[in-house]
């Protein structure tokens, strides 16, 4: 008989990738596919972002983005789930009103600028519009789908053992509803910092994304990049956190634990 073969391990795999790409970034420039005043070699990019990690300033704006990110996903999530649990137990409600969500949920945060700008200037302000109005819809959606796959049965017999409104929220809908609000959250995180940082570049909000404008306007295009470089580790580490506390707190649910249930 053979042997099995064991696969790579998916890090290996993602490192393996990672540095093909350092490589073809390196070469590009190097063999004048693209001007290296126009694309620098990566390992100048990468020396230019550690200097950077060494700067105050460079810190100072990646608080204001976390900021920015952190106020509008938390907002969002408690308006999100809040209205989400009034609507979605409510099948007047839910009918009331899926129209107006349907209508509302597909236009771009990016179109609320002019918006943002007339109520807020360059201030927080303006980017926690754009960032609530992206990452609501995404909670929101989730929790109506949570709260409709409650089972019918369990809710029927908790009415009849005389369960108040806030007792079958905690003790009925909440379990079934809770993998769907992560779901949500782990999907607004993303959006949250991708509007962050576009709120910076075009609004002028103070963030990593004014420093990317100030470093492009200025000339310093590696410097530019490093930011850019700096914003995707960003990505990378939200998206990182997000996943541990989804399994930390589904640690219980069969989709985390790969329990098939028959």
């Amino acid at each position: 008989m053979k042997k099995k073969a064991r696969g790579i391990p998916t890090w290996v795999l993602g490192v393996i990738g990672i540095i093909v790409f350092l490589g073809l970034w390196e070469l590009t420039p190097v063999v004048g596919l693209v001007k290296a005043q126009y694309l620098p070699p990566a390992s100048e990019v990468l020396l230019t972002l550690a200097n950077d990690l060494g700067l105050t300033a460079f810190w100072v704006a990646v608080g204001q983005t976390m900021l920015a990110w952190f106020l509008g996903l938390a907002i969002a999530a408690v308006s999100g789930l809040v209205l989400g649990l009034v609507i979605g137990m409510s099948p007047f409600l839910r009918r009331f009103t899926n129209s107006t969500i349907e209508f509302l949920r597909p236009i771009p945060s990016v179109a609320l600028i002019p918006i943002a700008v007339l109520l807020f200037g360059m201030k927080l302000e303006s980017s926690l519009l754009l960032i609530v109005f992206a990452c609501f819809w995404q909670v929101l959606i989730q929790v109506l789908y949570g709260v409709a796959d409650v089972d019918n049965v369990a809710m029927q017999t908790a009415r009849s053992y005389g369960f108040s409104y806030l007792q079958r929220v905690r003790d009925v809908v909440f379990p079934t509803l809770l993998p769907y609000l992560m779901t949500g959250i782990r999907l607004g995180a993303s959006v949250a910092l991708i509007l962050a940082i576009t709120a910076e570049l075009l609004i002028g909000t103070p963030g990593l994304g004014k420093e990317i404008v100030l470093a492009q306007s200025g000339g310093a295009i590696a410097g530019m990049y490093a930011l850019i470089l700096a914003a995707g580790f960003l990505g990378v580490a939200i998206n990182g956190v997000t996943r541990l506390v989804q399994k930390r707190v589904l640690s219980w649910h069969a989709s985390v634990r790969g329990e098939v249930i028959v």
